[in-house]
């Protein structure tokens, strides 16, 4: 598979962004609250629970400022078209079993070219809307990166125009944890602060 990070959007994800404008405003309606929090000066990671397969598209197109890149398993590779999908959408494979340096690589070149890279810690679709079995990767990519962490909360599964809420919390604070080092302590401290977020978010949303 070639470098999935690349320095210019590519034409299917223009393509994708520009019809989503229709498909979250009518068929599948998404109203997202905070919305200018996704404005911030790249890069940062976005984290968000993930309950409906169109998810990556509805938060990449409410990224204005460049084409987001995407965290996802190994196994949506299988079938080669869908590679090839994915592969021109920028989105980086990893294996959530074993510790894959190579994606953590593209994750650190992310963050280097100023992009924003969406991740969903669970590794999979939750449909209870809960954040609480975090990928052990995922804090040790937010704590090498070293930028800025958004919050997202979706509160529904998306239906035919039923709306379903988005939810973008402040950017947690880790300077601290930063300050004790990148390690297995550090990291379990983080995928704590994460699923503490959630649970606040998911508890009262309005509030945020």
């Amino acid at each position: 598979m070639t470098d999935p990070v690349r320095e210019k959007k590519s034409i299917l994800y223009s393509v994708a962004k520009g019809l989503s404008y229709i498909v979250f405003s009518v068929f599948l309606p998404v109203k997202f609250h905070h919305i200018e929090r996704l404005k911030a000066e790249p890069p940062f990671v976005l984290i968000s629970n993930h309950i409906h397969a169109l998810d990556p598209v509805m938060l990449a197109y409410r990224i204005p400022k460049t084409q987001a890149v995407f965290l996802g398993k190994k196994e949506l590779a299988k079938n080669g078209l869908v590679r090839s999908i994915l592969n021109r959408v920028h989105c980086i494979l990893v294996d959530r079993h074993h510790t894959d340096m190579e994606a953590m690589r593209s994750c650190m070149k992310a963050m280097k070219m100023k992009k924003v890279l969406v991740i969903f810690p669970e590794g999979t679709r939750h449909h209870e809307g809960q954040m609480e079995q975090i990928e052990s990767g995922t804090s040790l990519i937010v704590l090498r990166s070293k930028v800025p962490v958004v919050p997202v909360y979706i509160d529904r599964k998306m239906g035919l125009f039923k709306k379903t809420n988005a939810y973008v919390g402040k950017p947690i604070p880790y300077d601290d944890l930063l300050a004790e080092g990148v390690n297995t302590e550090t990291c379990e401290k983080m995928n704590e602060r994460l699923r503490e977020t959630f649970r606040r978010m998911i508890a009262e949303p309005e509030k945020i």
